[in-house]
Order: structure tokens, then C-alpha cells, then sequence
């Protein structure tokens, strides 16, 4: 049940979907892949949101060249693994929710008993190797996989129901080469904030998901498009899936 302190906290809120929504939100558990520029406004946002539990999964250690975007951390947090300095901030943010950290590299061998019993996973990582980890593992499990990612200026979102939509072997068979991604804090900020609005929409039950649309930001011309996507029958992550089924 939403206490009276939850009440107030979560009023403004709780006008868009009232108690039986916040309730929604308490007892939801999400899986944040990545501490860093997507995972830090998704993890703060859903946080304040009164998210029930958080999972975040990191390895990283925080670095200098981390501080123009990744805003979980400061200058004071220089050389801390990125778990710990996002779990402080976080329960400082939002003492009334659960933070569950895990430092650890996802791979495919750990990926499904990390992610547990979470109800949802964010995609906010920066290879397309374990986005397809991630993904395989949404299927398995039947629980979204809210995908993000940013270059430069520009930015993508979609949001993967698992027997429902396409799913991110279906949108990029193939994963674009390795690089080092330019990126200005901005468009993470932009992206993630958007994957933060789909996950509470999922657990509320409002409005129309990125499903079967990938959401295309372009900051330089301060223009978002969309791209309609379909599942394909071939695909080797879901092509063999028939039903139509979603988790509640």
C-alpha cells in the first residue's frame, strides 16, 4: 500500500494515475543495464518515480572522461566503481525504494540470473554484443527490454514486448561496427529520459508504447522521426515465437 508519506511525495503524480498506479510502480522491480549516460537519467528518473526496486549492473570504475554525461557521479566519486556511487546517490534521491547494485561485465553466461525477477530491463549500455544478450534474455523470460542509444547529436529509443513486437535482432540484425562513441551529455540525458517515460508507462498501463517504432532524435535539428518496424518471421532471436502474449 502507498503510505501517507507516498501520498505526498508522489501527489503530482498520482493525478495522472492515481494510487492503484503508484501502487503499480512500488512493487515493480526494473533492471538497469549500465551506470553510465543512458543508465544515469533512467536510474535517477525512475528513482524519483518511486520505482519499488532497482537493479543496476556495472563494472566501470568512474573516470574524468565520464563527467560530461554521466550524471550519477561527480568529481568527487573519481576512481569508485560506478555501482557504488550511483547506489548512494540514488538512495539519497529516494530513501523509500530499494537499490540493488551489482558490479559485474553482463555476458551471456550470468545475464538471466542478473536480471532475476525484474519486471522490465533498460538498455543502457554501449555495445551491441550484450544488447543481444539483453535481448535473448527479455525473450526467455517474456519482460521488456526498453532499448536506447546515442552518437553525437543523435539519439534512438524503442521499447521491445516479447511475443508482441519486433524485437532488437529484428530492428539491427547485424551490430554496426566497434568505435568509440562521441557523445554530449544532452542527447543521453534526451534518450534516457524518454526510456524512463516508457518504462512507467508499462507499469501504469498508460499511453502508446515505442513498440514496433524506433524513435530517431536528431539534436542538430531539434527534430524527433520515427521508424516503423516489423518483426521478422527469420529472425534468430524471435523468429520462432508464436504466441502473443505480455506480462502484466
Amino acid at each position: 500500500m502507498v503510505s501517507k508519506r507516498e501520498r505526498e511525495r508522489y501527489k503530482r503524480q498520482m493525478a495522472l494515475f492515481g494510487e492503484e498506479g503508484q501502487e503499480r510502480l512500488k512493487r515493480a522491480h526494473i533492471a538497469i543495464a549500465g551506470a553510465g549516460g543512458l543508465g544515469s537519467p533512467v536510474a535517477i528518473y525512475l528513482a524519483v518515480a518511486g520505482i519499488g526496486t532497482l537493479t543496476i549492473v556495472d563494472n566501470d570504475m568512474v573516470e574524468v572522461s565520464n563527467l560530461n554525461r554521466q550524471i550519477l557521479h561527480s568529481d568527487r566519486d573519481i576512481g569508485k566503481r560506478k555501482t557504488a556511487s550511483a547506489e548512494g546517490k540514488l538512495r539519497d534521491l529516494n530513501p523509500d525504494i530499494s537499490v540493488r547494485v551489482i558490479d559485474t561485465t553482463i555476458d551471456a553466461t550470468n545475464a538471466a540470473s542478473l536480471i532475476g525477477s525484474a519486471d522490465g530491463i533498460v538498455d543502457a549500455l554501449d555495445n551491441f554484443p550484450t544488447r543481444y544478450v539483453l535481448n535473448d534474455v527479455a525473450i526467455m523470460k517474456n519482460v521488456p527490454l526498453f532499448h536506447g542509444a546515442v552518437r553525437g547529436f543523435y539519439g534512438q529509443a524503442s521499447t521491445i514486448i516479447p511475443h508482441t513486437s519486433a524485437c532488437l535482432r529484428c530492428i539491427f540484425p547485424k551490430a554496426p561496427p566497434k568505435e568509440t562513441v562521441p557523445v554530449i551529455g544532452v542527447t543521453a540525458g534526451f534518450i534516457g529520459m524518454v526510456q524512463a517515460t516508457e518504462v512507467i508507462k508499462f507499469l501504469t498501463n498508460r499511453g502508446e508504447l515505442l513498440t514496433n517504432r524506433l524513435l530517431i532524435w536528431d539534436g542538430m535539428q531539434a527534430r524527433a522521426e520515427e521508424i516503423a518496424i516489423k518483426r521478422n518471421p527469420s529472425c534468430e532471436s524471435c523468429g520462432d515465437i508464436t504466441t502473443a502474449t505480455r506480462k502484466k
